[in-house]
Order: C-alpha cells, then sequence, then structure tokens
C-alpha cells in the first residue's frame, strides 16, 4: 500500500512527541516530513536555563538527535522555515525554495517571544531567549560585557536572571507586577522568592515600566529608561516578558486564528480538517497552553487521529505547576489566590524557608500555592483535579496525605488457639 504523506512544520517538543506516539500505533502509515526553523534536531528548550548558567552543555539536552529521523525514515529539513502553504495543491514551501506535497499537514510552531514596543528594541544587546541561538548570545556576552537586564520577573525571566548572574553579570530583574511570578506563586511566596533572589544577588525594580531602552555611538544598548526618569545601566537587555502563540504561517494560509490556532477536539483546524496542530501555537477552547503536560496530551490524542484510530478526544487539561527556580521548589495549582466565599488554610515559616496556602470552598480542595516544601503537591493535585470531599482531613490536610496504617499482626502476636 502507497504510504500517505505527512509534513510537520516546526520541529519542537510537543510536534516530535506528537510524531513519537504515531510512529507507536501507525510506523508504516505515513511518509514524513519535518520542516524546523532552527539548525539543530529536537531539543529540550526546557534546559535552555541549566545550559546558560554551565551546569548542561546544547549536547546534553538534544532529545532527537539526526541518527533517529535517520532510523525512522523521517526527511528532516533543519534551517528552513516554512513561508507558505498552498493548501489547494496540498504543498508546503520553504523560504529556499523547497517543497513538500502532503496529504496531511501538522503545524507545531510552538510560540513567539513578546517584545515590548519600546524604542531601542532593535539595538544591538537587546534579545528575547527563546531558542539555543539566544542562550549563545547570553554565554557570549557575559564573556565581555558587565550589565545585564531581564524584563520579566516570570519564570523564564528569574531563570535567565539567574544564568547571567552564575556567568558572572550583574543581573537586574524588571518587573511590571507587584510580586514575581505571580501568575504561579501569591504575593506572600512571591515575596519570599524575592527576598531569597535578593540574598544571592540579584537586583529588583518591581512595578517599573520600561520607556526606552537608550543606546550609545556604537549601536549597542547602554541603558534602560522607566517612565519615572530613573535609568540602570544595560549591555544586555533580555526580553522575557511572555510568549504569544506563533500563527504567522497559520494565518497567512487562511486558517481560523484566535490568539491561537482554533482547534477541535481532535487538534484538527476549524477551518481544513486535513490540517492538524498541536502545541503552544493552538488555541483549544479558548486556552493556549505553555506547559508541556498538556502539550504531550494534545500529542497523543492527535497521532491517535491520524493513525485513523478515531479515538480518544483531547478535552483540555487542569494543570499543575511545579518549578524548581534558582533551585526553590515551587508549586501551585488550581484558584490559589482565594476570594469569596473561600477559606484558607495557611503554614508559614519564613525562616525555615517553607510557605503552604491551600484554599478551599465548602469541603473540596480548590487551589493550593507552596514554596519551599512541595512533597505533597501531586497529593493535592489528585485532590483539586478529582474534586474530592475533605471534609474529615481539613485539620490535618496541611500534613499531607493521611499515613496509611497497617496491621502488622503475626502469628506470634496471635494468641495459640487451644487443642
Amino acid at each position: 500500500m502507497k504510504k500517505m504523506k505527512l509534513v510537520m512544520v516546526g520541529n519542537g517538543m510537543a510536534g516530535v512527541r506528537t510524531l513519537e506516539e504515531l510512529l507507536k500505533v501507525a510506523p508504516d502509515l505515513y511518509e514524513i516530513t519535518v520542516f524546523g526553523a532552527e539548525p539543530h534536531p529536537n531539543y529540550n528548550r526546557i534546559l535552555l536555563s541549566p545550559v546558560l548558567a554551565g551546569e548542561h552543555t546544547l549536547d546534553e539536552i538534544i532529545l532527537h538527535p539526526l541518527t533517529w529521523y535517520a532510523e525512522h525514515g523521517i526527511t528532516l529539513h533543519t534551517n528552513k522555515k516554512v513561508v507558505d502553504v498552498n493548501r489547494q495543491r496540498r504543498v508546503v514551501i520553504a523560504s529556499d525554495g523547497t517543497e513538500a506535497e502532503y496529504d496531511r499537514l501538522l503545524i507545531a510552531t510552538g510560540s513567539q517571544p513578546f517584545i515590548l514596543p519600546v524604542p531601542g528594541k532593535e539595538l544591538d544587546g537587546v534579545i528575547a531567549y527563546r531558542d539555543i541561538a539566544d542562550t549563545n548570545c547570553m554565554i557570549e556576552t557575559a564573556r565581555t560585557h558587565k550589565h545585564a537586564v531581564v524584563i520579566g520577573g516570570g519564570l523564564l525571566g528569574l531563570e535567565a536572571a539567574n544564568g547571567l548572574m552564575q556567568r558572572g553579570m550583574d543581573v537586574t530583574v524588571v518587573h511590571i507586577g507587584s510580586w514575581l511570578m505571580e501568575r504561579q506563586l501569591d504575593e506572600v511566596a512571591g515575596k519570599l522568592l524575592q527576598a531569597s533572589l535578593q540574598d544571592r544577588g540579584l537586583k529588583f525594580r518591581l512595578g517599573a515600566q520600561t520607556q526606552a531602552l537608550l543606546g550609545g555611538d556604537d549601536g549597542r544598548v547602554q541603558a534602560v529608561q522607566f517612565k519615572d526618569g530613573s535609568q540602570v545601566p544595560a549591555d544586555l537587555v533580555v526580553m522575557a516578558a511572555g510568549v504569544r502563540p506563533n500563527t504567522e504561517l497559520a494565518e497567512k494560509i487562511g486558517l481560523h486564528c484566535n490568539r491561537g490556532i482554533v482547534a477541535t477536539d481532535t487538534l484538527q483546524t476549524v477551518t481544513d480538517p486535513r490540517v492538524y496542530a498541536v502545541g503552544e501555537c493552538v488555541a483549544h477552547r479558548g486556552i493556549a497552553y505553555g506547559l508541556v503536560a498538556p502539550l504531550f496530551e494534545q500529542g497523543k490524542v492527535c497521532a491517535n487521529h491520524l493513525a485513523h484510530h478515531g479515538i480518544g478526544r483531547y478535552t483540555g487539561s487542569q494543570v499543575s505547576t511545579k518549578l524548581k527556580v534558582t533551585g526553590i521548589d515551587l508549586f501551585s495549582a488550581g484558584n490559589f489566590v482565594g476570594g469569596e466565599g473561600t477559606e484558607e488554610i495557611v503554614l508559614s515559616d519564613p525562616l525555615g524557608g517553607v510557605y503552604k496556602k491551600l484554599v478551599l470552598k465548602g469541603d473540596k480542595l480548590i487551589g493550593a500555592c507552596l514554596y519551599g516544601d512541595t512533597v505533597d503537591g501531586s497529593y493535592y493535585f489528585n485532590l483539586i483535579r478529582e474534586g474530592l470531599c475533605v471534609a474529615d482531613q481539613r485539620d490535618t490536610l496541611m500534613f499531607g496525605p493521611p499515613s496509611i496504617k497497617q496491621d502488622h499482626t503475626t502469628a506470634l502476636d496471635t494468641p495459640a488457639l487451644a487443642a
């Protein structure tokens, strides 16, 4: 039987996981071609921060070496950005003119960093933090320059700031919010994290709005200026103020997009059932996910549908965030902010570096925020996800799952039966 042709645009973690799942269930169904805009095979973006900090090498974060593609008969085009798709002829066209026909098209273009629209954003030394090229640029700059400013106090920004500090730079984190990582932490945990990072040498400007990036005669950035008129020196500015789904290609070829490529529960685009989409570029039921677990769940459903199994629907994900930021464990899930009609159980030990907050509504746990001690995170997440009643555990809920009392009675403990 002649194989169908599957072309994938994007060579990142979500897309390649989809191919892995497809090869498990239908290894001989498709002739697969992959286009990647970067000159590398699939690598683990999550580990870019340890590479920046000098804890890993680039070779160590490669997930699928070139040999993997060859072993599975996959044609890989690296360093080739797809610039157009003719959906009538079903042909993908890359920037260098390379073309590939498809029966099914999988778009996995990921996300793009948000670049603040401020004067000076085009200066040398102003970069995003998204890929290997950005990481290499930061490593090289740290060898020859001293002052770095990271714009964005979320996970990515803090990891970038820590890595640059490890490489000897003087680093200031600029964040428009009132506390760090406000999407993952409440105010108390955010302030604890800030204090810990300040002790390690990072500087912070919270609630600060960047007005302009100032450059020198050589065209390189020299300082960051804020709306209050103050400045901080900067030889390097890293934009880590969030990401947006990369829908550039999808919009160009007429696919419906609304804060992402709009896809159904089978990960087919609503515009063209021959075209699928997975990963950070997707808007599913109005939500674009940025964590790995939901993207891998999407990949499994998409692969089953591509394999003609027709089973499985992706109905969305309830997500928890379990992170290690510069060696500090953090966990959050559900509604950890609280609000009207909720109760909070709080354990705070600032000296011990531990803070726990559980949010209940009625007899159900609806949110949790843990700082420093996250060992019970998965237990709390299960309670939140399943909507289980915790009425009989309220007094001990803060201390994790109830201990299992086992009956250790043995034959030696049992009175002998009368003969």
